[in-house]
């Protein structure tokens, strides 16, 4: 049985997550085009932060890799933003340094990681393969808005970014079904209107892009 204090971890990072896809969306819906707000990834790297927390403190090596994976492109787009540059050294070296420290941790702690998160009886090795594979897909979203950003010199959120979002998402709520674990199933949840809303969005921007050409 997990404890309130652990599950309060895990539903604030998801707070932090659902926070993001709401002010992005009602900041799209008012610009009728889809936006790429500097508090999207202010919100993703606290929320990142904390639901790593709560990967470790469960054993759950699914949702450590998926956090792992889109952590420091949230920094990168941070970068972008101009949000990066105005944070305190201290700050900065805290979120850079906190992920190599859990690095640093697993590697002096091979065997006993691998007991807790390969071996555990509580995660079937078929369902954390399946989580994984969620999480892994559903943080590609990132990679990708990485490269396309990158490509473009602008932090963006292109359609490519939702479709790969809508994907991820339904295996992981799945697999929290599986785990009966509230925090992912709630969290994932509430991102699926988001991301078809942002679709449609931004198909009714280009279409009227097109008719003013």
């Amino acid at each position: 049985m997990e404890s309130i204090f652990t599950y309060l971890i895990g539903l604030l990072a998801q707070g932090f997550f659902s926070a993001r896809i709401l002010v992005q969306w009602i900041m799209s819906e008012k610009a009728k085009k889809v936006v790429n707000p500097a508090l999207f990834w202010i919100l993703s790297v606290a929320g990142s932060w904390l639901l790593f927390i709560y990967g470790w403190i469960r054993d759950d090596f699914a949702i450590m890799l998926g956090q792992v994976i889109s952590y420091y492109i949230y920094i990168w787009n941070l970068n972008q933003k101009g949000i990066w540059k105005r944070l305190h050294i201290l700050g900065k070296a805290a979120l850079v340094g906190t992920p190599l420290l859990a690095f640093w941790s697993i590697a002096t702690n091979w065997g006993p990681f691998v007991e807790q998160c390969f071996r555990n009886e509580e995660i079937p090795l078929f369902l954390l393969v399946y989580g994984s594979l969620g999480q892994v897909i559903f943080t590609l979203r990132f990679v990708y808005q990485y490269f396309y950003s990158r490509r473009k010199h602008e932090s963006m959120l292109p359609d490519g970014f939702w479709i790969i979002s809508l994907t991820g998402s339904a295996i992981i709520v799945s697999y929290g079904i599986f785990r009966l674990d509230p925090v992912i199933i709630l969290g994932q949840s509430f991102g699926f209107v988001s991301y078809i809303r942002n679709l449609i969005i931004n198909h009714r921007s280009k279409k009227t892009e097109k008719e003013q050409q």
